[in-house]
C-alpha cells in the first residue's frame, strides 16, 4: 500500500477501507431482517434528526409560552422534562412521537412488536444523556436504541 492509499483509507474511514478489501457489510437493517427500502426499513439519520428537532421545538414552544410565561431562562429545563415525558408517553403507547409521525417513523422492538414500558424508559433515559444517541452501530441505530433492543423504521 502506498502513501496515497494509506491516507485515502484513513480519510474515508474504517468501513470504506474494509469494503475496499472485500468485506460485505450489507445494507442497514439486513441483520435484523428488515427490508432495504420502503416501509419497515431502518430510518435514516436525517429523518431521525428531523423528528427529534420537531419534537424538541414543540416542547420548547410549550415550555416557553405556556409553562414559564415567557421566561427564557426557566424554559430550558422544562423543555427537557416535556421532551422526556412526551417520548415515554407516546412511544410507550403508539410507538411514535409527533415528530416521528410527521416524518413517517415508528419505534419498534427488534422482533417487530411494540416496546415494553421498561425498554421505553431505558431508551428515553439514554436519550436524555444525548451521547448514546450519537454512537451508532452498522445498522444506523443509536446506542440508546441498541441497548433498548429497539429500531426506528419507516412507516
Amino acid at each position: 500500500m502506498d502513501n496515497r492509499q494509506a491516507i485515502g483509507s484513513w480519510l474515508s474511514g474504517p468501513r470504506a477501507a474494509a469494503e475496499d478489501m472485500g468485506v460485505d457489510f450489507g445494507y442497514p437493517g439486513q441483520r435484523l431482517g428488515l427490508p432495504q427500502q420502503g416501509p419497515g426499513s431502518v430510518a435514516r439519520f436525517g429523518r431521525r434528526l428531523g423528528a427529534v428537532a420537531i419534537d424538541w421545538i414543540g416542547c420548547q414552544v410549550i415550555a416557553y409560552g405556556l409553562i414559564t410565561g415567557g421566561n427564557l431562562g426557566a424554559a430550558g429545563s422544562w423543555t427537557l422534562w416535556l421532551f422526556l415525558t412526551l417520548s415515554v408517553l407516546t412511544i410507550g403507547t403508539v410507538g411514535f412521537t409527533p415528530g416521528k409521525r410527521i416524518l413517517g417513523l415508528r419505534v419498534i422492538s427488534e422482533n417487530g412488536g411494540r416496546l415494553g414500558i421498561v425498554r421505553v424508559l431505558l431508551r428515553t433515559a439514554l436519550l436524555a444523556l444525548f451521547i448514546p444517541a450519537l454512537i451508532w452501530d452498522r445498522d444506523g441505530r443509536g446506542l440508546h436504541d441498541r441497548l433498548a433492543r429497539a429500531v426506528q423504521v419507516r412507516i
